[in-house]
């Protein structure tokens, strides 16, 4: 083997070992940032997991509160109803307001 032959050989071998080094050097990087993003996203979904499992009954005891809300509100509507249709029943007072001149009194009146 001539002289200039075995300097490419032997320069080939180190451009392959320096390419070879930065393979290995790029592959480690993606395995880490797959490994980092995995725990990304493990914090991420279980943290709201654990919020939900943490607020769960707070939800419920609003959800329940909303229910009962709802259920007095629609018997409201039947009592108001009920009352507005009662052949006998207690008056509602009407109540007025009045203002002395000097405003520094007031004075309240129910009339029947």
């Amino acid at each position: 083997m001539d002289p200039e032959s075995k300097k490419l050989l032997e320069d080939t071998f180190v451009l392959a070992q320096e390419n070879n080094k930065m393979l290995h050097s790029v592959m480690r990087s993606m395995r880490i940032s797959r490994i980092i993003s995995i725990v990304y996203w493990v914090l991420i979904i279980g943290s709201a997991l654990g919020a939900y499992y943490f607020i769960q009954p707070y939800i419920n005891q609003l959800i329940s509160i909303y229910g009962g809300a709802k259920s007095n509100l629609g018997n409201f509507g039947t009592v108001s109803f009920m009352w507005e249709n009662a052949s006998s029943g207690p008056k509602p007072l009407s109540t007025s307001c009045y203002f002395s001149t000097s405003f520094s009194t007031f004075f309240l009146t129910t009339t029947t």
